[in-house]
């Protein structure tokens, strides 16, 4: 079944550990997400329940799976969406 030491997710994987891969970007869970980040895991959840940020996939079981360029690129458009409107608006 493979070489010892290569799960089945490939080298230095725990089987705890999953990756997947969307059009050649790697996806990750909202825990780790919030960590790169530097966010809690309760904000990027709030995030995307007010529909301020979409994950690139979500799996049948309802987990997100998020592209983190992909989310801060959003976050950066939600950015410069708030200071136009602030600007405009003061």
């Amino acid at each position: 079944m493979g070489q010892p030491g290569h799960g089945p997710r490939g080298p230095g994987r725990s089987p705890n550990t999953v990756t997947i891969m969307t059009a050649r970007r790697r996806t990750v869970g909202s825990g780790e997400l919030a960590a790169e980040l530097g966010l809690s895991r309760r904000s990027i959840s709030r995030y995307a329940e007010r529909g301020w940020i979409r994950p690139a996939l979500v799996t049948p079981g309802g987990q997100y799976r998020w592209d983190v360029e992909d989310v801060r690129k959003q976050l950066d458009a939600l950015r410069e969406r708030r200071q136009n409107h602030e600007s405009s608006s003061g």
